[in-house]
């Protein structure tokens, strides 16, 4: 039987390349060679697009780009592959089903997805529209308080106020929310550009930093919280897994914490949760889901108060980390799907949806 063509796409422009690059090289690895034929598409920083088809370690280390060739569109989409120039050929890459391991901005908000649609291709995750709005934890948190479901009070500013109005901000957020308080780029993951301010000196450091990553800048009540997250799989009925617990090495879950602290922070999984709890988790994930229009895949993260046991939903993430630690394959390896299963179940969520998408009229 001949073997599906995937194509991994990798690295962006976001402030997650590096992370995407672990994410991709992790996921090519557990792949199974006997059903694919993998064919790695990095995207530099830049925005240039290649075929790399060298060893896949220099991925993780970013050294692909020595090797690899320049790609393109063709000017027709119908054929569904990329087109790159070898020693002054054109080769023609044929792909059955895209595979993003893309985080943050152009990569998991709906952009590099409108161009697989365009291309008329099967992709992993969600489409345009529930990208975009699962990467924007403003949408997010409105979609998700107008369908009944708890989120954590917050406010909304924007960087074009900067630095004119950033003490009428600081005196909204102290009578509001007081500290500390979480600071945040609407648009971006793996948390970059966040930080927890304590007084009104690191809030205002705080809102310049999280400006210098998106125009909208989210603020955040803090809740003295355990950190519990959920993998959910599927399209229309999708299902969730053992949520998992993290207990960060740092004040809180920060990038340095969730790639590069050494193993310090601990990830719990399954969560220790009394069973009503985890049923609960489980239930709002898919609520959450389903509310956000996602499918294939997201990871659903939570905050649980160690006060009142109130359990809210903090943010998706809808290309959730596929490194050796990332928890979305790890409570499903905990819930029963093994690594190299959950890409499969993926890939054919993928295709699924877009065999149902081909029988709809476009006019």
């Amino acid at each position: 039987m001949e073997k599906m063509k995937v194509g991994v796409v990798f690295g962006g422009q976001s402030g997650e390349h590096e992370v995407s690059l672990m994410s991709a090289t992790s996921v090519i690895r557990v792949m199974d060679k006997t059903k694919y034929d993998i064919i790695p598409i990095g995207i530099t920083k830049e925005g240039k697009w290649h075929v790399f088809q060298g060893d896949i370690s220099k991925i993780e280390d970013g050294s692909w780009q020595q090797e690899a060739v320049p790609a393109f569109l063709p000017p027709d989409t119908s054929y569904r592959c990329l087109m790159s120039l070898k020693d002054g050929v054109e080769v023609r890459h044929y792909i059955d089903v895209i595979f993003p391991v893309l985080h943050g901005p152009r990569g998991e908000d709906g952009t590099v997805q409108g161009i697989f649609e365009l291309m008329n291709i099967p992709y992993v995750s969600c489409g345009v529209s529930s990208s975009a709005v699962c990467m924007d934890k403003v949408f997010t948190k409105q979609i998700l308080r107008q369908s009944g479901l708890p989120v954590v009070d917050y406010k909304v500013f924007y960087k074009k106020d900067l630095p004119q109005k950033l003490d009428e901000m600081t005196t909204e957020v102290e009578a509001s929310f007081g500290y500390p308080c979480f600071v945040k780029p609407a648009n971006m993951g793996s948390s970059v550009g966040i930080t927890k301010a304590h007084d009104r000196s690191e809030l205002k450091s705080a809102l310049m930093l999280a400006a210098e990553y998106d125009r909208k800048l989210l603020v955040e009540k803090f809740i003295p919280a355990r950190e519990i997250e959920c993998s959910v799989l599927g399209n229309d009925d999708p299902q969730a897994s053992l949520p998992g617990e993290i207990i960060p090495s740092h004040e809180f879950y920060d990038y340095t914490a969730k790639y590069f602290d050494g193993g310090k922070s601990k990830l719990l999984i399954p969560a220790p949760l009394a069973g009503e709890e985890t049923e609960k988790i489980r239930t709002l994930a898919v609520k959450a889901f389903k509310a956000l229009d996602c499918s294939g895949m997201a990871r659903v993260d939570f905050l649980m108060s160690k006060v009142s046991g109130i359990i809210y939903i903090n943010e998706l993430n809808t290309i959730p980390g596929f490194t050796r630690i990332s928890m979305y394959p790890k409570m499903w390896e905990a819930t029963g799907i093994p690594y190299k299963e959950l890409i499969d179940r993926l890939i054919m969520l993928a295709i699924e949806r877009h065999r149902e998408k081909q029988t709809l009229r476009l006019s």
